[in-house]
């Protein structure tokens, strides 16, 4: 059983004046590896005059590259899609004897193809405190990243965050707070030093209101909810690329929908390009909605829906009534071996 829910994502610039817009690239198709079911997906480009090219960049998540010949006073994307939010388990996956503990190592061939998500420069002091304080040896992997993923959770506060770019770690590790991008991009850099590939991931996050109140711990959203949102991915042998949200402290679930994971935050922005020199005005807006509900466990027919059930079934017991329908029982011999 599970949840359609409809996201919609506009972003709006609007220039003083007509002015020439260069390659705009829109990095908001959910990536091949996204594991919720998208069961509708639209872009919509505004001003219409212009050409689109669909793309997957080197690390394999798609691109819309716009081409627009004339010049325009606004720039516009809005992106529709229906995601099944049915139930995920983050930890359905095995990981292979050779990184069943950490630290572990890469075979060479493997290692090489992970090369852009081992670079890392050299940690500065409070990075390299935290490094020391996460490292650990014969623990089980995924016990590992569980830790080391709260405990970013921990050391930095979330706060949501207007300005552009991407905190450096030792920025975010003394202000003791940054947005989700900034919490996502330490997680990398601390997985790096320990000689785990990880990546960062850009992508929408959908969080529904739960049907019932936690009895022993936090309840979730009191509303739905949707927003574009950040966090990490670090590769295991055997079990691939495993979501790790640092904002929260938990795996990557249904409602992380990745839309670009890449070795650096620069190569996952929404939407980058060019254009001439204008005062421009921002919008950003996003919605979620529910389209389709299936009865569930903790959250069964109303009593209205169990009446109108009902009464369709007294409706078929007259119509075969009416038409001498009858129903009996049969019999067949049954054998029992003897054991």
């Amino acid at each position: 059983m599970s949840i359609h829910a409809a996201l919609t994502h506009r972003t709006t610039y609007r220039y003083d004046r007509p002015i020439r817009l260069g390659p705009q690239v829109v990095r908001l198709r959910p990536a091949p590896h996204t594991r919720t079911p998208v069961l509708s997906y639209s872009q919509t480009v505004r001003p219409g005059g212009h050409f689109i090219n669909w793309q997957q960049d080197p690390f394999g998540n798609y691109l819309a590259r716009l081409v627009f010949h004339e010049p325009t006073d606004h720039f516009e994307v809005t992106v529709d899609l229906i995601a099944e939010m049915a139930v995920i388990n983050p930890f359905d996956f095995f990981v292979e004897d050779s990184a069943k503990t950490v630290p572990f190592t890469y075979a060479p061939e493997l290692r090489k193809d992970l090369q852009p998500y081992l670079e890392v420069p050299p940690a500065t002091p409070r990075l390299a405190a935290l490094v020391d304080a996460v490292r650990q040896r014969d623990v089980h992997t995924v016990d590992f990243l569980v830790e080391a993923n709260q405990r970013i959770q921990q050391e930095v506060d979330y706060v949501i965050r207007m300005e552009p770019g991407v905190q450096a770690p030792e920025e975010t590790l003394a202000l003791g707070r940054g947005s989700c991008r900034d919490s996502g991009w330490l997680l990398v850099h601390v997985l790096r030093h320990l000689g785990i590939a990880a990546r960062f991931v850009s992508g929408y996050l959908i969080q529904l209101a739960p049907d019932q109140k936690s009895i022993d711990g936090p309840s979730g959203p009191a509303a739905d909810f949707t927003d574009l949102h950040a966090w990490a991915e670090a590769y295991a042998p055997g079990a691939g690329w495993i979501g790790l949200d640092p904002t929260s402290g938990l795996f990557a679930g249904e409602g992380h929908l990745p839309l670009a994971a890449t070795p650096s935050p620069k190569s996952a922005a929404p939407i980058t390009g060019s254009h001439e020199p204008a005062d421009v005005g921002f919008d950003h807006a996003m919605s979620v909605a529910r389209v389709l509900e299936t009865p569930r466990v903790t959250k069964p027919y109303t009593e209205d829906d169990w009446t109108a059930i009902d009464a369709v079934g007294r409706t078929i017991d007259r119509q075969l009534s009416a038409a001498d329908v009858r129903l009996t029982i049969g019999g067949e011999p049954t054998f029992v071996a003897a054991t």
